[in-house]
């Protein structure tokens, strides 16, 4: 397949995108929050492991729940979103690989040993987290990803029971201009890459 997305989709995706901090009050539906899962959920992830688990906090109670978690510069933007997203991995992702990665009834014994269980799920959920910020971006919502947060607090009070645990979280819908810093810098492709 040699197609390639055009440089607008480029630019809303990437180049154009911006971490938000404060946001237009316009609800994002639920239909749109599916979309952003039914995308993200093709991305690739090891053995097809899909460990990522996500909350998306609607409700003023919901966001209360979340709020004693956050640090003091993430509470007032995370408040005021349409929508704020726990990004969550579950430890018990192998007991799905039976169908999720069917063409091997074994895979689910690759994960035995707990540090390498937790790792995959921390590293997978964290490459499905990204898939969800370029999905949320390509169907024309903002975000605004962050990790200033307390996570036993936020497993305490929305995981309580589980085996899952939050990575990070990301604020999702119209973002507006206030507020917004110029673009970092990046690093260049001499400083953060070689070619061997």
């Amino acid at each position: 397949m040699n197609q390639r997305v055009n440089d607008e989709a480029l630019d809303l995706i990437f180049r154009n995108a911006r971490t938000h901090n404060v946001w237009l009050d316009k609800p994002v539906p639920d239909d749109l929050l599916r979309q952003i899962y039914d995308l993200m959920k093709c991305g690739p992830t090891s053995a097809n492991c899909s460990p990522a688990r996500i909350l998306f906090l609607r409700t003023p109670a919901a966001k209360q729940r979340l709020a004693p978690a956050l640090s003091p510069t993430n509470l007032d933007k995370t408040m005021k979103a349409p929508v704020t997203v726990i990004i969550g991995y579950d430890l018990d992702f192998p007991e799905t690989l039976h169908r999720l990665f069917p063409h091997n009834p074994h895979a689910k014994d690759w994960f035995n040993d707990p540090v390498l269980r937790e790792s995959s799920a921390f590293r997978n959920s964290s490459l499905q987290g990204a898939y969800l910020l370029i999905a949320a971006r390509a169907l024309g919502y903002d975000t605004g990803p962050m990790s200033g947060f307390d996570n036993k607090a936020v497993d305490a009070a929305f995981f309580a029971g589980t085996n899952i645990k939050s990575n990070f979280i990301c604020s999702i819908g119209r973002g507006t201009n206030e507020n917004l810093f110029p673009r970092s810098p990046r690093l260049s492709f001499e400083e953060a890459n070689r070619i061997v």
